[in-house]
């Protein structure tokens, strides 16, 4: 398989590492932070790291294929203040950043989903505005472009009580990005600068995890086991089981989406013993929340009768 980048080192694994992450820690140093939210192939964001050495850079973006763009051109500009995250956004800033450790913040040409049953999947709404001014220092900022006025004038009717002062304008070309090149091969020739400046605190708590409690059950049948999805406030949804009998492994794939938040992860079902240990399989990197909790509760309900169960002695994953 070829590879498309020469080094893994500035890739940050949020879901595995200790959270919030420690920047001192991340980057060897105590420096100004700034991070670009859905930085596509890497190009602005490695032209700032290369432009403030004295600066140090977080990316996050949620294709793969970006990913290893950015991680191809961080290895060929020999730079040592970036790192990057895979995944969405908003989980990320929930429960990775910590508070008021940004100086700034950035995106561009983020997607506007302009039909309005998509709205819903738009970036920068009022809370996520709040979300970012929490990550923010005093006085730090927030830059959005964009070509496309009707979400830029969106994003401003989003403003009350973010804590931020807005100063908007209509921009000439100045990223030199892809998507700002497409829109000028289409003859789009003026953009939609917004920059907010923080100046109140919006407190955002973290979301931490949960303790996750596993389970030992007497039995399990292959042949019957079928856990049962759910649609509440969080929705748990089981998608295939695998079963291999010579080493009386089963594994179930799951797909919780809760919040923010969507993650898609693998639960074993082991032969242990007289028992079956249920848990998550190890090496998914699983955020422990209170869906996989309830994923968990539902593969032990299906494997035998609620009556017969025992949690683990070591509930600890």
């Amino acid at each position: 398989m070829r590879a498309y980048y020469r080094s893994l080192k500035p890739l940050i694994l949020w879901r595995e590492a200790a959270r919030p992450l420690n920047w001192v820690q991340v980057f060897g140093r105590d420096a100004p932070v700034e991070l670009e939210i859905g930085f596509g192939s890497g190009d602005y964001l490695v032209a700032r790291a290369q432009q403030y050495p004295e600066r140090d850079f977080v990316g996050i973006e949620l294709e793969w294929e970006g990913i290893q763009r950015a991680l191809r051109k961080i290895a060929g500009s020999e730079l040592t203040n970036v790192r990057v995250l895979l995944g969405d956004a908003r989980p990320i800033l929930g429960r990775a950043i910590p508070p008021q450790s940004l100086t700034r913040i950035y995106s561009l040409f983020p997607c506007p989903w302009p039909k309005k049953h998509h709205h819903k999947h738009r970036l920068f709404d009022q809370r996520q505005l709040q979300l970012l001014n929490s990550k923010l220092h005093d006085e730090g900022e927030f830059y959005l472009l964009t070509d496309h006025e009707a979400y830029f004038h969106w994003v401003l009717s989003n403003l009350t009580d973010t804590g931020f002062t807005a100063f908007a304008r209509t921009v000439p070309p100045q990223v030199n990005t892809k998507y700002e090149q497409k829109w000028l091969a289409e003859g789009q020739t003026r953009f939609y600068e917004l920059t907010l400046r923080k100046v109140q605190h919006c407190a955002v708590p973290l979301l931490e995890d949960v303790p996750m409690e596993t389970y030992r059950v007497k039995t399990f049948d292959p042949a019957h086991f079928q856990p049962t999805a759910i649609s509440e406030d969080v929705h748990v949804v089981f998608k295939e089981t695998r079963y291999d009998p010579a080493r009386q492994i089963a594994m179930t794939r799951v797909v919780v989406v809760e919040d923010d938040l969507t993650q898609h992860f693998w639960i074993d079902i082991v032969r242990e013993g007289d028992e079956w240990r249920i848990r998550p399989a190890q090496g998914c990197g699983v955020v422990p929340t209170v869906g996989v909790q309830r994923a968990l509760d539902a593969v032990r309900n299906a494997c035998q009768p609620q009556r017969s169960l025992s949690p683990a002695p070591n509930n600890s994953v």
